[in-house]
């Protein structure tokens, strides 16, 4: 990969926050990375580096080196909140960049939830994916990403569900809804947890947690983390 990988357009409401995941090569693991506001490149303006990462309250970045992800936050999202860049810093060269693009709504915006299944609602025109960020993606009714079973029913309108099933630790990671050119990211984190006797949920900040009795002598926790 010489590039970096993101999703290049996400429906959002206009007052919520969004995050966006940015996938580098490795090569750039100890580069420092930006977001960017503007619609040119030439001429867009830094919110926030991961070398001076509070900017304000509006923009947040950070650095996963190990995954090789900086996820870029936009917070109380206003209709001109809608032309961004990840870029890397490159000495003695052009800055690697890639460009996505906010759609920024009145009305309600793609949404996930977690209950084993993943609801993603769509208002455009296109195929429907299921696809993990800078991996493979499923398409039609059925699939696998990294060993992970995966279903997809779109049997209703303006919504399609996703199923994951066979989940182990190595599932974690982004995700994107994808439908024609709308795409929504999703963080899923799955760990592993204490023995416990009862099944019960938590939200923490947008965190929503769903813990089960053992299964094969260990407790899973499945974490989805909503980006809206």
């Amino acid at each position: 990969m010489d590039s970096i990988t993101a999703v290049s357009k996400v429906s959002v409401r206009a007052g919520d926050s969004i995050t966006i995941p940015c996938l580098y090569d490795s090569k750039y693991r100890n580069h420092v990375k930006y977001l960017c506001k503007g619609y040119y490149w030439s001429s867009c303006s830094y919110t926030v580096k991961t070398n001076q990462p509070y900017s304000s309250g509006k923009f947040s970045i950070s650095d996963d080196k190990t995954q090789r992800i900086f996820p870029v936050t936009v917070k109380d999202l206003m209709d001109k909140d809608t032309d961004y860049w990840c870029a890397v810093e490159i000495n003695r060269g052009d800055d690697i960049r890639k460009y996505f693009h906010l759609s920024v709504t009145r009305g309600k915006s793609p949404q996930s939830t977690l209950n084993i299944t993943i609801s993603c609602k769509y208002t455009t025109a296109g195929e429907i994916k299921w696809c993990r960020l800078g991996r493979n993606c499923v398409t039609g009714s059925s699939g696998s990403i990294d060993g992970t079973t995966v279903s997809i029913n779109s049997s209703v309108p303006n919504v399609f569900t996703v199923t994951m099933s066979g989940l182990t630790t190595q599932s974690s990671g982004w995700y994107l809804c994808v439908k024609g050119d709308f795409q929504m990211p999703v963080h899923v984190t799955v760990t592993e947890k204490p023995t416990t006797s009862n099944s019960f949920a938590t939200n923490d900040r947008g965190k929503i947690c769903f813990f089960f009795p053992p299964i094969c002598n260990k407790e899973y926790t499945f974490c989805l983390y909503i980006k809206l």
